[in-house]
């Protein structure tokens, strides 16, 4: 069952592309807001057009370098609630689309930029892409084995939690104080600083040890068997975050190693734990071992893959997994909808359109002939 949604009456125009931007304007999409995407079509030849995220969009094709271009943006912003791109800092001004531009036309309008080092600083100009951003907040240098190279995880955490989760808070908190003052304004997201906030905790134990944190040597971060990740006898890994004492010493039962209960953070002979800790796991298999520790309350999952996650019945109840019509009117398997509003939840209405599936439709919309489109169409405009 669709339902409105808590943004039915807001309207998105997204100039991103990519993720940060695309994500961001999902989860606006998902929870009702009207939603056109707009890309030239030059970057149809890059192969990053990811229509997973797209759903519940329009999407149409814009060539915003030409006057003819411009001017149907503009008729689509003075009518947006909101706009979000995610250029390098300066791109939007030279094409003449920028917030203070827009805001002649479109005083309350709120503008969202996404880059990932800022509009502002010595960092503004340069080229990153998550990994970069990943780095230069120093996440990175805790990502990996202790005597390793950094790992690169294989999600985008910058992309997603540094830039398009920070970018919806923004627009909302926006929208929200646009509704007292009447009053948009400019956002201004940098991924990186987003990213910066996920240190909070490894800065307050540097703040009260004294040292810098290290790769796979933090309490949260293997250095202690209680907080760790064990190989088991078919070569999976079980995950075990027992921080508490309470839990640390169930686990200490289930194992059989009740004398390990008061050693939890013992320094001395937190190796020989951990240690013996990995010997004891790899007495079981992954399934065994979840079977056992699941009367236990102690804080254990076993590490899934993709493929498994998308077929457990955890995410299966919880329609983070659901199946919904396709462009072709056949089923396929989807991301849910994580934010869980009781009176006006989100929903999937609309599968991810092709690269400038509304072109035409938007345009009849603002009033142009269908001759119009075509000659649009014919010089490239769209």
């Amino acid at each position: 069952m669709h339902t409105a949604g808590s943004l039915s009456d807001i309207r998105v125009i997204d100039l991103s592309r990519m993720l940060p931007g695309p994500y961001c304007s999902m989860i606006l999409a998902d929870h009702g807001a009207e939603v056109i995407a707009i890309e030239d079509r030059r970057f149809q030849k890059d192969g990053l057009f990811f229509d997973s995220i797209n759903r519940n969009k329009k999407h149409m094709c814009l060539n915003l370098k030409a006057p003819e271009g411009k001017e149907i943006f503009f008729k689509l912003a003075g009518n947006a609630d909101v706009i979000i791109e995610g250029f390098r800092p300066g791109v939007v001004k030279r094409l003449g689309v920028d917030y203070e531009s827009i805001k002649e036309i479109n005083p309350g309008v709120v503008y969202c930029s996404i880059t990932g080092y800022g509009q502002t600083g010595p960092y503004r100009d340069r080229a990153g892409h998550d990994v970069n951003y990943l780095s230069t907040a120093g996440i990175l240098d805790l990502v990996g084995p202790a005597d390793g190279p950094p790992s690169i995880p294989g999600v985008q955490f910058a992309d997603i939690a540094g830039g398009s989760m920070n970018a919806v808070v923004g627009i909302l908190l926006a929208l929200f104080s646009r509704s007292a003052t009447q009053k948009g304004q400019y956002i201004d997201i940098s991924m990186t600083d987003g990213l910066l906030g996920y240190q909070s905790l490894p800065y307050f134990f540097s703040r009260e040890s004294g040292k810098q944190p290290r790769r796979s040597d933090e309490l949260l971060s293997h250095r202690f068997a209680c907080y760790n990740t064990y190989e088991t006898g078919d070569g999976r890994y079980i995950a075990v975050g027992a921080v508490e004492n309470r839990f640390w010493k169930q686990l200490c039962d289930c194992l059989k190693v009740p004398d390990y209960a008061d050693l939890q953070y013992d320094e001395e002979q937190r190796e020989q734990i951990i240690a013996a800790f990995r010997q004891l796991f790899r007495k079981k298999t992954a399934d065994q071992w979840e079977d056992l520790l699941a009367d236990f309350d102690v804080c254990s999952s076993r590490v899934q893959t993709l493929a498994e996650t998308l077929n457990h019945p955890l995410f299966i109840q919880r329609q983070m997994v659901v199946s919904h019509q396709g462009r072709d009117g056949v089923l396929e398997k989807m991301l849910g909808i994580p934010i869980k509003l009781s009176e006006t939840p989100g929903s999937l209405r609309t599968a991810p359109e092709r690269f400038g599936e509304s072109s035409t439709n938007v345009l009849l919309e603002l009033g142009y002939s269908a001759e119009q489109v075509e000659a649009f169409r014919q010089k490239e405009i769209i």
